[in-house]
């Protein structure tokens, strides 16, 4: 599978969003036309893909990373142990 022009540019936003002007969330709505929360939705299958991560190996685990971490803390302050 190879990846959409729209997978192309999700990655592309996120390894360089700090460039934009404002709140990200703002950039997200101007840059697809989405709602964050799908923006996060779609980017969290994305990463998850062998092929965004051939495509940008460094970006998609740092977001990987960056995901699990927070789900780690989420469960801690649930009082639950980390799965990893």
């Amino acid at each position: 599978m190879t990846l959409s022009d729209r997978e192309l540019a999700y990655l592309a936003f996120e390894g360089e969003w700090r460039r934009h002007a404002g709140a990200k969330e703002e950039a997200i709505r101007a840059e697809f036309g989405v709602t964050p929360a799908r923006y996060y939705q779609v980017l969290g299958r994305l990463i998850d893909t062998p092929e965004a991560l051939a495509h940008d190996p460094m970006l998609v685990r740092r977001l990987r990373r960056r995901r699990d971490d927070a789900a780690d803390r989420h469960r801690s302050r649930l009082g639950r142990v980390s799965s990893r």
